[in-house]
């Protein structure tokens, strides 16, 4: 059963929307409510909900307020606008500030809730997946080149207030070879099961992108360059743990190597950081390839 959430600090009101829930003809929702500001932008923000029904006002602030609050901490549950007011343009600015319907109050009846429901799901579900298809790799799902850079310019402006931040470039080793060896299909199965055990070796607060053919970008959050490194290991050592299956009975042996750089001690802003740790993975490939090697400096 799907979950919903009710926003609205009027317990009749809420008591109206239940029954119009208990009389829909399609699915069947799990009601959950909340009768203020901060609990609601709170449970919003949980991702526990399937969508939600947001009422105008709140006590001494309002649902406008709200969405654009939730928008930018990353909300991305399907919200649909309640308001007993019709006029001074509140549907357009509710729809400005991310609400995917508008309803009103008096004029609601059960098969318009969930008409209304259903539209903001459906329109949610395909909002989710052009944001995917802007912002990740099509072939390996991480995030594409765009994204990386977008991130690795965000996490550098908060890197100046004092937050560390180290960079890993993986490149896997020879790749060339494996395509000319067994083809394209293999060499694309080959990119998807690497970029799978690379992104499996850090945490859920860093970031995996695929920012070339067969190299990869991590972009570590807090960590400095010591850390950084060890987590280059671990990526290496997880594309070589064992050969990686192509169709069914070819096996390719993979390796990978890393470069690794941190700011500031190696650079002074996030371009200059890319050039470090790509100075130091060719570092690791003009060694003997296999092994992740950190910067040395400015």
């Amino acid at each position: 059963m799907s979950r919903a959430l009710v926003i609205d600090d009027d317990r009749l009101q809420f008591r109206i929307v239940q029954a119009h829930f208990k009389n829909f003809k399609g699915g069947s929702y799990d009601l959950d409510w909340s009768d203020s500001y901060e609990d609601g932008l709170a449970k919003l923000l949980s991702g526990a909900y399937a969508v939600c029904l947001l009422d105008y006002r709140l006590g001494d602030r309002d649902g406008l307020q709200l969405l654009r609050e939730a928008a930018k901490g990353g909300c991305r549950t399907p919200i649909v606008f309640l308001t007993a007011e019709s006029g001074d343009n509140v549907d357009i600015m509710a729809m400005e500030s991310g609400a995917l319907d508008y309803l009103v109050k008096g004029e609601i009846s059960p098969s318009s809730l969930e008409r209304s429901l259903r539209y903001a799901r459906n329109l949610g579900d395909t909002l989710d997946a052009l944001r995917r298809l802007a912002t990740r790799d099509e072939m390996t799902g991480l995030l594409n080149r765009r994204e990386y850079e977008r991130i690795l310019a965000e996490e550098d402006r908060s890197r100046r207030f004092g937050q560390s931040l180290s960079l890993v470039i993986v490149d896997l080793d020879l790749f060339k070879a494996i395509n000319d060896a067994h083809g394209h299909a293999a060499g694309d199965a080959v990119l998807r099961e690497a970029s799978a055990r690379i992104a499996g070796t850090i945490r859920t607060v860093d970031r995996a992108a695929r920012i070339g053919g067969e190299e990869f970008a991590l972009i570590l959050v807090q960590t400095g360059r010591e850390a950084a490194l060890e987590v280059a290991r671990r990526a290496i050592g997880a594309v070589s743990a064992s050969p990686i299956s192509v169709d069914g009975t070819v096996a390719v042996a993979v390796t990978a190597s890393a470069g690794v750089a941190e700011l500031p001690r190696d650079a002074d802003d996030g371009s200059e950081l890319f050039v470090a740790a790509d100075k130091a993975l060719y570092a690791a490939k003009s060694s003997g390839r296999n092994r992740a090697v950190a910067a040395s400096g400015k």
